[in-house]
Order: structure tokens, then sequence, then C-alpha cells
């Protein structure tokens, strides 16, 4: 399981692979720039959720759970199972 600050270093990353500063994706994602670098610092040791998934999704990234130790997500596998692949 990814800790906090594996999060966090996932969220500093989505934003450099976007070409954004944090305070173009504060804009985008509708929060403030300390929001962004908070979350990036784990200023406060925890994170929004729900800044999380809009920052990121900002970035041009989705949120997607994923079993440990496997590639495909679990919408992957619902959607098999949807079309009787799964």
């Amino acid at each position: 399981m990814s800790s906090l600050y594996d999060v966090a270093e996932m969220l500093k990353q989505a934003r450099s692979d976007a070409n954004l500063s944090q305070e173009a994706l504060a804009s985008r994602a509708g929060v403030s720039r300390s929001t962004v670098a908070r979350m990036e610092t784990l200023a406060k040791g925890d994170m929004s959720v729900s800044a999380l998934v809009r920052l990121l999704e900002a970035a041009g990234f989705d949120l997607k759970l994923v079993k440990a130790g496997h590639e495909r997500t679990v919408e992957d596998i619902l959607n098999e199972q949807r079309s009787g692949r799964g």
C-alpha cells in the first residue's frame, strides 16, 4: 500500500508531467496554490481526497483503485465481468 508520502510524490509527479506550476494546477482545479503546496509536502500530515481527485483530474490523471500486485484496475475487472469476459 502506498503511504501518504507516496501519494504526495505521485501528485507532484503528475503536476510535473503535465508541465504545470503549482499556481496553474491550483487554478485549473479551483483550489489555492497553498493547498497544492500543502498536499505535495504533507504540511499538515494528511490530505483531502476530494482536493486530490480535483488536482489529479486538472493534471489529466484519474484516481483508480488497483488491487495490490495487479496491473488491472477495479474498473477494468468490472468492465470485463459486465461484458462476460471475466
